[in-house]
């Protein structure tokens, strides 16, 4: 396991190496001084030697290597500049948005992950059922609409017609059902319909007939099912991470929920570039460290998939 882990990180060190360059480099190209955008940003009159001296102070004037070499150093160090806007930590303006994103993912996560397998189950068992039809179109409707469409739905019907929540979203509870629901239904439809096309498949099996001819209770092949499903299940949960990380930028920034993507957006519009940068590194990071603990959470359920060469 130890030896399976340190090839997976020497993975992430490279991808990670790779994603920072490209953020910088793209930043670097950007259009515009990055020194008149910043005293832009805080309404300081902008001349040809005030940017000058900026410039020279932000170390613009380097080799583009030698300002990519210094920001990956600081970064290692867990400082990723300041903010253009109003000079505050990037790190901070992060860890803060952190909490917010963290509190919508994982709700949104477990409301999705707790409806859709039981759905899922009941649905495969009970094949081409009145359930299973009425499921399935749940399923469809809720993976074909996006994000935003979802979000206008339940703003109309939930606060505008029914008066049962607040339009935009406050550090509460109560503030927190409406981003969670637009953000879990299109995760909980993908997952009705992924779940049960692998429970499907692992009933046809013929270790399930089997089991059956020799009079195994239910409950107990079932659990052999979900066991034998539950690389796939993991494989579509990890992949969703992706969808709650980019996600939540539009539902975060419709129901102004305090979050990394609001942030996010906020520097797009306001051009922070050392904000972008912090974020696109960060989330990047988040990624792939989730997904590698789902690669060992794979090599727990598997331990043929510890060896290299093992099966995938």
């Amino acid at each position: 396991m130890a030896g399976y882990i340190g090839r997976r990180l020497l993975h992430l060190v490279g991808i990670m190496i790779a994603v920072s360059f490209l953020t910088f480099l793209l930043m670097y190209l950007a259009p515009g001084d990055a020194a008149a955008k910043k005293l832009n940003a805080q309404g300081v009159a902008v001349s040809e030697e005030i940017i000058e001296k900026t410039r020279e102070s932000m170390g613009l004037n380097r080799p583009f290597l030698v300002q990519y070499g210094d920001w990956a150093l600081h970064a290692l160090q867990g400082d990723l500049g300041n903010s253009y806007k109003d000079d505050f930590p990037v790190a901070g303006k992060l860890a803060r948005g952190l909490r917010y994103t963290a509190i919508l993912a994982v709700t949104s996560l477990a409301l999705a992950f707790a409806v859709a397998l039981p759905l899922a189950i009941l649905t495969a068992l009970h094949k081409d059922s009145l359930l299973d039809d009425i499921t399935r179109l749940f399923s469809f409707a809720g993976n074909s609409l996006p994000n935003f469409l979802i979000s206008v739905l339940l703003m109309y019907f939930l606060c505008v017609k029914a008066h049962l929540l607040p339009l935009t979203a406050s550090e509460s509870v109560k503030g927190l059902v409406m981003p969670c629901l637009a953000l879990s239904i299109p995760i909980c439809g993908r997952f009705i319909r992924q779940f049960r096309a692998e429970i499907l498949e692992q009933l046809g099996r013929p270790y399930v007939s089997g089991s059956m001819l020799r009079g195994v209770k239910q409950r107990y092949i079932l659990g052999n099912v979900l066991h034998n499903s539950s690389i796939s299940i993991l494989t579509i949960v990890g992949l969703s991470i992706g969808t709650l990380l980019g996600g939540s930028v539009v539902i975060e920034t419709i129901f102004r929920w305090p979050g990394l993507g609001k942030l996010a957006m906020d520097a797009i519009t306001n051009r922070d570039y050392p904000v972008i940068q912090g974020f696109v590194l960060f989330t990047s990071t988040v990624y792939v460290v989730i997904n590698l603990l789902i690669d060992i959470c794979y090599s727990w359920v598997d331990p043929r998939l510890r060896k290299p060469g093992g099966r995938s």
